[in-house]
């Protein structure tokens, strides 16, 4: 059995590229039109052997101690070595007009083109979700010609140029000789018909645009970059063309007093000192309407209540986040003298008129409470 490896000059685990290099180098230096005729014998053993080792399945059957070209009789079988190998080698694509093997007109109907649209929610919007209305230009289907792209009474027309095939052949001077090549048709553009008489409502594209109102259910949980995509509802295609997708990109509004981080709302809480102190139930607007705030006794600035279930809805899962009320302590600072009066009482009772400086360990003091409040949210 002939070592096809030794033909191409490549090793027994060669890689399927190392082989085609391999061939594609010697095809052109012993090609009869390059090396003459006695380069004629050299270049079928060449070829016989890209035949081989340039499938997988008949590699695989050689490496088994079987010549699938001795098999077949030489003609190397349904996968045999011909024109198409031949011209792949040499010029990187198939004898097709658009880079494969002919396979007829091309089509005229394209799907039409995904369209991207912005809109504003507010965070409360967000919070909850919102049905909205939003304006977009769009392409339609013709009404006039339904998509033919043809005038009223008119049809396409078969081209003259390529009878329908949407392809020209053309004889191209190669290493190899003549090569017959095919490419599309200049004068259909490789469709196989022209249009004569185009529509003229949309010139022959088969669409016009419009303006239109889309209903759009927003869910909770959105925020900026999130995009809806809302099937078969953009552009129509051309001639006729299946609708593209309408995406809808939201961008979310600040809101003044609360913060969103995720699924979760933040806001600060001011607190007098002195109901810091004796400890208050106060009262927050949320979006969920008024919410009692449980403020305990000795009460640090910086300490976070936790309203639960009152954030974000989650987008596409159930349940909402959290609001997270951070309570900042307030000192007075415009004290009355009976006001400062009775501090200084205070002060005495707790023996802190002159208090001593104490530097608070790393593990506590209000940044300690305001960094563990935010970790995780």
């Amino acid at each position: 059995m002939k070592d096809y490896y030794a033909v191409l000059g490549v090793s027994r685990d060669a890689s399927e590229a190392e082989i085609k290099k391999a061939y594609r180098k010697l095809a052109r230096e012993l090609h009869p039109d390059v090396a003459g005729a006695e380069g004629e014998e050299r270049f079928k053993e060449v070829a016989a052997a890209y035949d081989v080792l340039g499938h997988a399945e008949k590699r695989a059957q050689y490496d088994r101690g079987v010549d699938p070209r001795a098999a077949s009789g030489g003609a190397g079988g349904p996968q045999g070595f011909g024109f198409e190998d031949i011209f792949e080698t040499f010029f990187g694509g198939g004898a097709g007009p658009f880079g494969g093997q002919q396979r007829g007109p091309a089509s005229r109907t394209q799907r039409g083109g995904d369209t991207l649209v912005h809109t504003e929610v507010t965070l409360e919007e967000a919070v909850f979700g919102v049905a909205r209305e939003i304006q977009v230009d769009l392409a339609d289907v013709c009404t006039t010609c339904h998509g033919t792209c043809c005038a009223p009474g008119t049809q396409p027309q078969g081209c003259r140029q390529c009878n329908g095939t949407g392809s020209v052949q053309r004889v191209a001077r190669s290493l190899l000789g003549n090569v017959m090549t095919t490419a599309p048709c200049p004068t259909c553009g490789g469709y196989g018909s022209t249009i004569e008489t185009p529509c003229h409502d949309c010139s022959g594209q088969g669409r016009t645009h419009s303006r239109h109102t889309i209903n759009v259910d927003i869910p909770a949980g959105v925020e900026t970059g999130t995009r809806i995509r809302m099937t078969a509802q953009g552009d129509a295609g051309i001639a006729g063309g299946h609708k593209g997708d309408l995406y809808i990109e939201i961008r979310e509004r600040q809101h003044p007093v609360f913060e969103r981080r995720g699924d979760d709302l933040h806001c600060t809480l001011q607190v007098p000192m002195t109901a810091a102190a004796l400890g208050t139930v106060l009262s927050v607007d949320t979006f969920d309407g008024a919410q009692d705030v449980d403020v305990r006794p000795g009460t640090q600035s910086g300490s976070t209540v936790k309203l639960k279930g009152l954030g974000v809805g989650k987008l596409q899962r159930a349940g909402r986040g959290d609001l997270l009320v951070h309570l900042d302590i307030v000192t007075p600072a415009d004290l009355t003298d009976e006001q400062a009066e009775l501090l200084r009482q205070l002060a005495e009772l707790r023996g802190e008129q002159a208090p001593e400086a104490r530097l608070a360990p790393l593990g506590g003091g209000v940044f300690s409470r305001l960094k563990d409040a935010f970790k995780g949210h």
